[in-house]
């Protein structure tokens, strides 16, 4: 069921979300060659509790950390563990929280040092897909309406979109309906209505679209083992468009 929220509720949302956004901009300044995924979730659990809230993930359908953190073929739901990030390594870090019996969730794709420039693009690409699915995220349109541009983007510029995957309802619980696919047709799935907040976040791999699920349960690699880049805002539905929850900003102002 689609549940509507009220602006009291939308602004604990946000403030949810800004925290992951700053929580995310607080692992950034650590990412770097040398570095463990372990010890950036620590950081990361470190800070979303100096600031009153909980780890969103951490125990979440059993899940044993604060982060989900993917590298290179990992698409989504890596755990952290000792390995150590290295030069050219993409990582995808998907963070959540829980404050004042709401969810945040968003996750930002980041290279360690210097990086191919075709896996530059990837990440270029996938967030610029991101952006034209918010476009579209407004009242009177339609879930496909999302859909479909962050699928048209991804694959113009010659990568696949993910399909086992998707975006999702926000609210006191982590996933909510509607479902938000990457793929789609316009006008085509619910119809998004003022007050709705959903997660969008593109998935889209360097070469082929299907994936792999791991035998530890969660993790998620492309199966051809090519890169994949995960970026992800939290929005809400408004008549005149989105009113975006997360904030790029300050984790791109920690990473320049």
């Amino acid at each position: 069921m689609i549940t509507i929220k009220t602006e009291e509720e939308i602004g604990l949302l946000r403030e949810n979300n800004l925290l992951v956004s700053a929580t995310l901009a607080e692992v950034a300044k650590h990412i770097a060659p040398g570095i463990t995924t372990l010890e950036l979730d620590r950081i990361a659990e470190r800070f979303i509790r100096s600031h009153g809230a909980v780890p969103g993930f951490l125990g979440y359908g059993g899940f044993p950390n604060t982060l989900c953190i993917s590298v290179n073929e990992q698409v989504v739901h890596g755990i952290p563990s000792d390995y150590a990030l290295r030069e050219g390594d993409i990582v995808s870090v998907d963070c959540g929280t829980v404050m004042k019996g709401f969810y945040g969730d968003s996750a930002y794709t980041f290279a360690v040092g210097s990086i191919d420039p075709q896996v530059a693009k990837l990440l270029q690409v996938t967030k610029e897909a991101l952006y034209k699915g918010v476009a579209q995220a407004k009242a009177g349109n339609r879930v496909g309406d999302i859909s479909a541009a962050v699928q048209q983007h991804a694959e113009a510029n010659g990568f696949s979109v993910v399909r086992e995957l998707v975006g999702h309802g926000l609210g006191r619980e982590m996933h909510e309906d509607p479902e938000v696919p990457n793929y789609g047709a316009r006008g085509r799935g619910p119809l998004l209505k003022e007050g709705m907040v959903i997660c969008i976040e593109p998935m889209v791999n360097m070469g082929r679209r299907q994936v792999v699920f791991e035998e530890d349960g969660w993790t998620v690699r492309t199966a051809d083992r090519k890169p994949s880049a995960h970026f992800e805002f939290a929005v809400a539905i408004r008549k005149e468009g989105a009113d975006v929850l997360t904030d790029f900003g300050i984790i791109e102002q920690a990473i320049s």
